[in-house]
């Protein structure tokens, strides 16, 4: 038998680590290059970035936008194209690649490991029960599972203006407040209106932070390689490329994105409810579909259901214990609060395959056409790009 990393080796699927330049790096990079660095760590993210000091800094996240998928749709965004050329190696997210722990990463500058963002749902260790971090229920409150400080409430307290530009559902919901807490939130829906707050913000020298979903929630629906993802991308373009014509001279634009993603292909699917020797001593499914943590029923060995479960999937994916995937750090430096909610045997998958539950599950993910999670080069690499103005 070979060991985990081996297979993961094997399959294609590589554990980011902190030897390559990585989404947790840009906020402190940009501290520093804002004159409110915490130290030589911060100092040492603006190297490995290559920021310059600058009295004005935007970064943009575009949710979903990974490198390869826009590589590969390119055409439709003949401005970050042209950055894109010039980008060497962009960014990786951590494990799982999924929005609640890259915005974890970002935010704080830790894995999901320290933040316990440690998947879309999780079980909450007091209660049981499943959990939801993007919408923050059935998990603890924020300042009571979320540890780590703020990046942006840093900048701010070091007396530098920050400004973050989200959807209005976002100000002040449970991951705003674990991870984006600090400075002035301002709540405006189109994307337009969002680079226009961007841009009077940026009249006075500061951060701004501006937060774009719907590249993301279109290739959930409908596929990064539709009509209509290369349509969202095609606007998300437009706008930035307005944004970096107007921002004030000595601005530094960075445009990022959290993780990338995959369609799925239906016969690849693993559905719980029709496959009894996987489902027998699984207590509840939680996770993602590329990415699901899976919590045994008390009493089951791990080890056995390990096998079991790759005994099964073959080469769909590559399975690991609790203890195995944290040693082997696929969720960074595990706090102990966090490590119980951990999945008894946790799930990274390979090509385009899914795992789900049709019977137990949240029928929205049955649905998804593009997904994300997994540790294949798609979901993990972001771009990163620049515009000095």
């Amino acid at each position: 038998m070979t060991n985990l990393a081996e297979q993961l080796r094997g399959a294609g699927l590589h554990v980011p680590t902190e030897a390559r330049a990585h989404l947790g790096l840009v906020l402190p990079a940009v501290a520093d290059a804002l004159g409110a660095g915490r130290g030589p760590h911060d100092a040492a993210a603006r190297k490995v970035l290559g920021l310059e000091p600058a009295a004005r800094v935007v970064v943009v996240l575009v949710d979903g936008l990974g490198a390869r998928n826009l590589s590969e749709r390119s055409g439709h965004a003949p401005f970050l194209r042209r950055l894109l050329a010039a980008d060497d190696a962009g960014l990786v997210c951590g494990f799982p690649s999924t929005t609640t722990t890259s915005l974890g990463l970002f935010g704080t500058g830790r894995p999901g490991g320290r933040t316990g963002l440690v998947g879309y749902a999780v079980r909450n260790p007091a209660t049981g029960e499943l959990g939801n971090f993007v919408r923050w229920e059935g998990v603890p409150a924020p300042e009571d599972w979320q540890h780590e400080p703020s990046l942006l409430a840093h900048v701010a307290g070091a007396g530098v203006a920050v400004t973050s530009i989200g959807a209005v559902r976002f100000a002040g919901s449970g991951l705003t407040r674990a991870v984006l807490d600090g400075g002035r939130y301002v709540a405006v829906e189109p994307l337009a209106d969002r680079v226009d707050a961007a841009l009077a913000a940026l009249r006075s020298p500061g951060l701004v932070y501006l937060y774009w979903g719907e590249v993301d929630r279109v290739g959930h629906q409908l596929g990064a390689r539709s009509a209509e993802w290369g349509a969202a991308l095609e606007e998300t373009d437009a706008e930035i490329a307005r944004l970096a014509r107007s921002v004030p001279a000595g601005t530094e634009l960075i445009v990022t994105a959290d993780h990338g993603m995959v369609d799925v292909d239906p016969a690849a699917r693993v559905d719980l409810a029709r496959h009894e020797v996987l489902a027998r001593d699984v207590e509840v499914l939680g996770g993602e579909p590329r990415a699901p943590h899976v919590y045994l029923r008390a009493g089951v060995d791990p080890v056995w259901a390990r096998d079991a479960w790759r005994e099964v999937l073959g080469t769909a994916g590559v399975v690991a214990t609790r203890a195995e995937a944290v040693e082997a750090g696929w969720f960074g430096e595990v706090a102990p609060h966090v490590r119980p909610a951990i999945g008894d045997l946790v799930v990274a998958t390979t090509g385009r395959a899914t795992i789900v539950d049709s019977v137990g599950g949240k029928p929205g993910l049955l649905t998804m056409v593009g997904v994300h999670g997994s540790l294949t080069p798609v979901e993990v690499e972001l771009p990163f790009l620049r515009v000095s103005a």
